[in-house]
């Protein structure tokens, strides 16, 4: 199979000014970034994003900002399931869908306690989605605030309703992620499209059939990701791609320390103007953190010599954009 049919879908981070307020100009750029290094859908509003960090208006300008820049060269999927009631979170998924996203994506632990069952879970679901005629969404095992897994029984469920385009697993559990693709497969369900959040499944995740990836580690090193999506279900690179995935294991628990800081220090460090501020994780970086994020990045450039990839021209994208059209 080609992976011309495989995408990343990277988790957008959010930048902030030294006021700690939204900077819809680096925003702006690691939109270009992103894209340069060829992923083909973003979710916005999410974990990555400090989503719980942001208020209500600072979610909406945000996701009105990615869609106006954007301009529907890929697909754009956000959370839209804020609100104390089930009332409450369906008023806020049609404001955000009024922005122009493609889905909206539900927070599984938003619509059952941790101690409520699966039948209190699908009960809120339906009532959600009948509050939102209309309106494609999306289901996201988001660890916060906490992480309500779905069955493949209830997953089933959920496809059946005909309402979900979008499906981002963090099961982690390579069998159960197979049994959820297995379901998807058997429903003949054409238009959800099923992301591993979990870095180190990706090379079985798609070959079993999953849609992509959309992991954290994306906001470090996308053209790695995309290559992997593009290249999983080659039989000429499969050595490569065993190579790759046991390179990304062994980093992967790394970069999750301090995240979404080590993110943000990981794009300064590529020359992006993200500065390492965050309204999530308060502490600096120690000097050892910074080491490590250092030594990842040399990993990172031997990936890229290695798979012949080339990485993005930072330089190059932040260059101003001369119009042909000027007056001279």
């Amino acid at each position: 199979m080609s992976g011309l049919d495989k995408k990343f879908v990277p988790v957008m981070i959010t930048p902030f000014n030294l006021k700690a307020k939204v900077d819809l100009d680096a925003v702006s750029r690691l939109i270009d970034f992103y894209l340069a290094a060829g992923v083909k859908g973003f979710f916005a509003n999410c974990l990555s994003s400090e989503m719980y960090s942001i208020s209500e208006d600072e979610r909406l300008e945000l996701t009105s900002h990615i869609v106006r820049y954007v301009r529907g060269r890929v697909p754009i999927v956000a959370t839209g399931s804020f609100g104390l009631t089930i009332e409450d979170k369906a008023e806020f998924a049609k404001k955000i869908y009024a922005t122009g996203i493609d889905a909206v994506i539900l927070i599984t632990g938003h619509f059952a306690n941790i101690e409520d069952s699966d039948e209190v879970l699908l009960k809120n679901f339906d009532k959600m989605l009948t509050l939102t005629p209309g309106i494609p969404m999306g289901m996201y095992e988001c660890p916060a605030p906490y992480k309500r897994i779905l069955s493949a029984e209830v997953f089933g469920k959920l496809i059946d309703t005909g309402r979900f385009v979008y499906h981002k697993d963090t099961s982690i559990e390579k069998e159960q992620v197979k049994a959820k693709l297995d379901l998807l497969k058997q429903s003949g369900n054409k238009s959800l499209e099923f992301y591993d959040a979990h870095t180190p499944n990706a090379m079985t995740s798609i070959q079993a059939g999953a849609k992509g990836m959309s992991s954290i580690s994306g906001n470090f090193y996308p053209e790695i990701l995309v290559w992997m999506c593009n290249n999983a279900n080659n039989p000429e690179k499969l050595d490569q791609v065993k190579w790759l995935q046991q390179e990304l294991i062994s980093v992967d628990p790394l970069i999750h320390i301090a995240y979404p800081l080590s993110a943000k220090y990981f794009l300064g460090k590529r020359g992006l103007p993200v500065r390492t501020i965050s309204r999530a994780h308060a502490l600096e970086l120690t000097p050892q953190q910074k080491q490590t994020l250092d030594e990842i990045h040399d990993k990172f450039t031997g990936w890229c010599q290695t798979l012949n990839i080339t990485p993005v021209n930072i330089l190059e994208l932040l260059r101003p954009k001369v119009l042909l059209d000027s007056p001279i």
